[in-house]
């Protein structure tokens, strides 16, 4: 009954033929995964990891040739390392969860009724969840950005992403897919509306208290 994970594979999990790999393994929930992947390099080396003593897939030698296993650890400070920010292996999981939302979002019609948006809405969560193997309470909660299902609840989302879209097929978007630089543009307009409307809130203490300042002076001098 046990299941895996990238980073617990086992040497079992995995066929090489030339440049094909083919996984194979139980995860979370017992949901079977399988994965072809085309791809000389990365062959060479899972087949080259696979070779190490031992029944995990993923490990390396130290400099005694001492084998050890990769875990999330080691997975999360190289992210760190490479990217010179604070981020995990989950952020990815969560970018990908959001990007695949919004854009199977963008297939459903600009539906006037709120409770067929909802439906919408929960037809993609289930359609992402078996995407990522995940419960659909899971994925929402944990891998797709609220954001985005908020902005298309209240109909915002669609109009920008679109914008977005056909402007960056003909502009520079910084390594990313047009699409997902839509997305990445809506998730920023997003997040500067709600620094906005923070800053407002902290404000508006503040202009209370100066006008009944203002209130009193003027009647101390009446």
């Amino acid at each position: 009954n046990k299941t895996f994970g990238l980073t617990t594979l086992r040497d079992r999990h995995v066929e090489i033929e030339g440049s094909r790999i083919h996984i194979s393994f139980r995860g979370k929930h017992g949901k079977h995964h399988q994965t072809d992947i085309n791809d000389r390099r990365l062959a060479r080396i899972i087949k080259n990891c696979r070779d190490l003593p031992g029944y995990d897939l993923f490990q390396y030698l130290d400099d005694e040739d001492n084998p050890h296993t990769v875990g999330s650890a080691e997975v999360n400070d190289y992210l760190r390392e490479i990217t010179g920010e604070e981020i995990t292996a989950k952020d990815f999981r969560t970018w990908a969860g959001t990007r695949l939302a919004a854009e199977a979002l963008r297939q459903f019609e600009a539906f006037d009724s709120q409770s067929e948006r909802k439906q919408a809405v929960l037809r993609v969560i289930e359609k992402v969840a078996q995407h990522l193997g995940n419960t659909p309470a899971i994925c929402r909660r944990c891998y797709i950005h609220p954001a985005i299902l908020d902005g298309y609840l209240n109909g915002t989302m669609l109009k920008v992403i679109a914008e977005n879209t056909r402007k960056y097929l003909v502009e520079n978007s910084e390594g990313m897919s047009a699409e997902e630089a839509a997305v990445t543009a809506f998730l920023r307009l997003r997040l500067g509306e709600l620094i906005e409307e923070s800053r407002a809130r902290t404000d508006q203490p503040k202009r209370a208290r100066h006008e009944e300042a203002q209130s009193a002076v003027t009647a101390a001098l009446a």
